[in-house]
This record gives structure tokens, C-alpha cells and sequence, in this order.
């Protein structure tokens, strides 16, 4: 197969949506496809791109539909005239658009495109009142453009919410993946004697819930106080989240800023527990992935999208972020209970195998066969 990913995001800015489009294309090409991504001219890049990528117009700000805080790069119009010369030239069977939802080359490329049309939503659509006035404007676009695709998937149940109101076609579920080859030279915890190290790694915008955070290990002190909490991240509320820290007198409260994805490794490896309590906008949970795979125990909050992912025993980790004395309850329990964390990282072990990029690419080559079989020409 010949196979176009549509990455609406610019190439130049790291995040979930571009890490599966990048995995996609490995696993593809390794099972012998051939795959091109498609993307917008990164602003101020001067280079050619790689062979494999074709820049379609460029990038532009655009304040994405999961949650109000985030403005990503993403693609602005390309010349019509342009992008017939490509898809005449390249001649791809599967087309596959990453958030076609957000404009605007998705629909140029759709309108035009002879190939089969695979979209997937990844983004969790909150219902923010400030999103609500986006959709707006957005669901006519939407509408516009789902009469081109032949087949729909989201990356869990929270993705396919939004647009399960807008069709009557089928979405199939495949889930976001982790290389779990990554973490496996991370060292072995040692949990006969576990420590007091919480970890949140994110960007600190609101809907992360990095306040509730705060809050909960200020009163966990009380119990714990040699307990220690580390923030890697940044973002607009970084300054905000610093003075609440100096006004609930925290100690041993460290803000270490972007880290590099080795940093990241080490963090995770060395964490007693991680900590994500995002209050919405999330779909998935590649965070909660990426403790798993380092037998870190985590806490996440109960946004629908976590909630899809910690299943079975899992779902102790869920925890609702507001409710500061249940979320201070629960930083304690897992930290303190060495039987319910060994339990707790048998289960993850095991279940974190099926978000393998193997399984996943294994899951998008057998839709993309059967796709062309049904609406290949």
C-alpha cells in the first residue's frame, strides 16, 4: 500500500498526535508499505523537507477544540493547484487524516483526494463554555468535510463522543501506543522500602489540575512530611502555581521547567508515584502509558478520557482532583501500601502490553487492508 498520514500539527512542535503519525509511519514502512506524511511548512523553515514528508502550505496559530488554554501550530490553505500536482504524482491508496477537524488542509486534500479517506479524532472536546463557542463555528466545517470519509476511528470512547453526534457511521477504537522498548533498561524499583517522591510531568495550563496537586500535598504533609513533589513542566500557569506553593509554605516542592524526553526517563525511573490530575480535555492518557511502562504507580484524575484507560484494577489510581481530602487520602495510600503497589504494578505490566506500537500498527494495517478492499476503486 501507498500510504498518506495527514498530520495537521507542525512537524517542529512535539505532542501526542505527531509521536502516533511518526510511529505510524515506522511500523508501516517496516512491514513493507510505502509512507509519506503530510504536513505544514513549519514557519521559517528554509530546508527541503525529507523524502518522506511533502509540506502542503504552511503553519498557522490556532487555539485547539480539546481544552481553551493550548494554541498549537497548525495548517493554514495550500494552492489548490499544488496539491492536485501531489496527489496526481503520488497516487496514494489510503489517505489518513490525523484531527481533520482542524482546518484547514484536511479539506482541501479531502475534496480533492481519489484515494480511500481514513480519519482519526484524537482530541477529547470538553464542554467548556469558551469550546462551545468554537464549536460554532467548527461543526459546519466538520459537516463539511465527514461526507468524504469513508472511515472513521478515534483514539478511545471520550475522541468518538463529539463526533458519534454528528454521523451515523461506525468509529472504530484503536488506542494511542507507547514504544515500550524505550523503558526497558529503565532500573528496577526497589519497593520493599517505598519512598515519597511525587512526579507530575505536563504543561501547567488549568485543566491540568496542577493546583489540586498543590493542594493535596500540602495536607499529605501532614501525614508524610518527608514526602517530596516534583513539577516538570511549563506553561502559562507556571508563575501562579509557584506563588501558591510559597503561600501554602511548601516544602520540598521543586518546579524543574521542560525537560528532555532522557530527563523525562529518569524522572519516571525514579519516582515513587506519578501524578496526572488533568481535570478534562484529555481523550487518552499517553502519560499514564509511559508510568506504566516504568512501574511507577500513578494517580489520575477522573476525566472521562483516564477513566477509559485505567480499567480494572486501575481504576484505583482514578481519583476526582476538587475533592482535595479524598486526593490527599489516595497520594497516601498508594504510596504507603507496598502490597497494593506491587499489585498495582503486576497489573500495569501486563496491561500496558496492548498499547505496544507492534499492536497498534498490527490494528491500523488490518483497517487500512480492509478499507481498500471495501472503497478502493
Amino acid at each position: 500500500m501507498k500510504i498518506g498520514l495527514v498530520c495537521p500539527y507542525s512537524i517542529n512542535k512535539h505532542g501526542g498526535v505527531l509521536e502516533i503519525v511518526l510511529m505510524l509511519r515506522d511500523g508501516m514502512v517496516a512491514r513493507g508499505h510505502e509512507v509519506k506524511i503530510i504536513t505544514p511548512k513549519p514557519r521559517g523553515h528554509v530546508d527541503e523537507p525529507d523524502k518522506d514528508v511533502i509540506f502542503f502550505g504552511t503553519s498557522t496559530d490556532f487555539r485547539t477544540l480539546s481544552f481553551g488554554e493550548t494554541t498549537s501550530q497548525v495548517s493554514s490553505t495550500a494552492e489548490n493547484q499544488l496539491i492536485d500536482e501531489i496527489l496526481n504524482k503520488e497516487r496514494f491508496d489510503i489517505l489518513h487524516f490525523h484531527e481533520p477537524w482542524n482546518p484547514l488542509l484536511s479539506r482541501q486534500l479531502l475534496q480533492r483526494s481519489r484515494s480511500v479517506n481514513i480519519a482519526t479524532f484524537h482530541a477529547k472536546v470538553s464542554d467548556a463554555i469558551t469550546t462551545r463557542s468554537v464549536l460554532k463555528v467548527v461543526n459546519p466545517y466538520l459537516k463539511s468535510v465527514m461526507k468524504y470519509l469513508h472511515v472513521l476511528t478515534a483514539v478511545s470512547p471520550s475522541g468518538a463522543e463529539f463526533v458519534s453526534t454528528m454521523t451515523e457511521q461506525p468509529i472504530t477504537i484503536i488506542p494511542n501506543g507507547i514504544d515500550l522498548q524505550k523503558y526497558s533498561n529503565l532500573p528496577q524499583k526497589d519497593d520493599a522500602k517505598p519512598g515519597q517522591t511525587i512526579l507530575f510531568i505536563g504543561r501547567l495550563e488549568k485543566r491540568k489540575g496542577t493546583m489540586y496537586l498543590l493542594q493535596a500535598y500540602a495536607e499529605l504533609l501532614n501525614s508524610l512530611p518527608d514526602a517530596r513533589l516534583l513539577i516538570a513542566g511549563d506553561g502559562p500557569e507556571r508563575e501562579r502555581l509557584e506563588l501558591l506553593a510559597e503561600d501554602l509554605k511548601l516544602p520540598n516542592v521543586d518546579f524543574l521547567g521542560y525537560v528532555e524526553e532522557s530527563e523525562k526517563l529518569r524522572l519516571l525511573a525514579n519516582a515513587d508515584l506519578f501524578c496526572s490530575p488533568a481535570l478534562y480535555g484529555e481523550s487518552f492518557g499517553i502519560v499514564l502509558l509511559e508510568a506504566m511502562a516504568s512501574s511507577t504507580v500513578a494517580i489520575a484524575g477522573n476525566n472521562s478520557g483516564y477513566a477509559d484507560l485505567m480499567q480494572g484494577l486501575g481504576q484505583v489510581s482514578v481519583v476526582n482532583p476538587a475533592d482535595i481530602p479524598e486526593f490527599a487520602r489516595r497520594l497516601r495510600l498508594l504510596l504507603t501500601e507496598p502490597d497494593l503497589r506491587k499489585l498495582w504494578q503486576d497489573w500495569a505490566k501486563d496491561y500496558v502490553h496492548q498499547f505496544d506500537y507492534p499492536a497498534v500498527v498490527d490494528q491500523y494495517e488490518a483497517l487500512y487492508t480492509e478499507a481498500l478492499k471495501q472503497y478502493g476503486q
